[in-house]
This record gives structure tokens, C-alpha cells and sequence, in this order.
């Protein structure tokens, strides 16, 4: 699915945040729909650590807000979102541009509302990987969100 120039609005906003500026990512691409974003991670001088190669908090960071921002987009206002747990695994080091995309289905958007349909809130796990263009895996993150339906 295309951008909307909505999406790519948000995008442009995105990279221009000082918080996320700071990372060293780029997001390349939001779904109209938000269904999907993709973001990469080049190594260059903002984000090279002292081995030469990606700091992890850049690669932690790049991923970090981007399921908690599709869920409340495409849950709406009617929900509470936050990210309450991140777990990163790192697998190799970050020697090139790293990329990762970011999908929600309806399905799961689905379950979320048939789950917290009575006001309960529950957890979500997502899972993202930091990939190089051969499909090499360089770290691997999993996040817990927390989702309640507002009252």
C-alpha cells in the first residue's frame, strides 16, 4: 500500500523529532493504512560506537516507539497504548545500513478489541529484527504493550 500524504507528512515529522533525530534512523515508509512502517539504521558518524560499528542504543532506539504509535493509530482513541517492556537480543554486530518493518494485522487489532471488550487491560508481545540487505539478522527485539479500552 502506497503512502497517503498524510503518512508521509508524519514521516517527514518523524525524522525531523530531535528525540528520534538522535538515533540515527531514518523511517523510510508508513503504510496509509498503518499497517506497516519500515525504518533503517545506517552506520555512519552519529551512530558508529566505539568498535566501528552500530551502538546498540541506536539500534534499540530506532525501533522503540513504532508498535505503540500504529496501535494507537489504528485502534483510535478509544484506547490506551504504552509500551511497557523491550527486550533486544543482539546477534552480530551492525557494520551497514540495518532495516526493520513493522506490520500489525487486522486480525490482531481483532483480538486486542474482542480481549479488552469488557475494559481489562492486557499485554501484547511484538517481535522486530534489525536486518542488513543479504537478510542477516543483527539484533532482534521483543516488546510488551500494554492495552486497556478506556472506560
Amino acid at each position: 500500500m502506497p503512502e497517503s500524504l498524510q503518512t508521509r507528512i508524519l514521516r517527514w515529522k518523524f525524522n525531523l523529532y530531535p528525540a528520534y533525530r538522535g538515533t540515527g534512523a531514518r523511517v523510510t515508509y508508513i503504510a496509509a493504512d498503518f499497517h506497516e512502517i519500515r525504518v533503517k539504521l545506517p552506520l555512519s558518524l552519529r551512530t558508529r560506537n566505539y568498535v566501528g560499528t552500530i551502538f546498540g542504543g541506536s539500534m534499540y532506539a530506532s525501533v522503540d516507539p513504532m508498535y505503540m504509535i500504529m496501535l494507537i493509530r489504528l485502534l483510535g482513541r478509544d484506547y490506551i497504548v504504552w509500551d511497557k517492556a523491550a527486550t533486544i537480543r543482539f546477534r552480530k554486530p551492525g557494520r551497514t545500513t540495518l532495516r526493520a518493518t513493522f506490520r500489525i494485522e487486522d486480525e490482531e487489532l481483532d483480538a486486542i478489541r474482542a480481549a479488552t471488550e469488557s475494559g481489562s487491560a492486557i499485554d501484547r508481545v511484538y517481535h522486530v529484527q534489525l536486518i542488513d540487505a543479504e537478510g542477516v539478522v543483527h539484533a532482534e527485539i521483543e516488546k510488551v504493550l500494554y492495552v486497556r479500552r478506556k472506560t
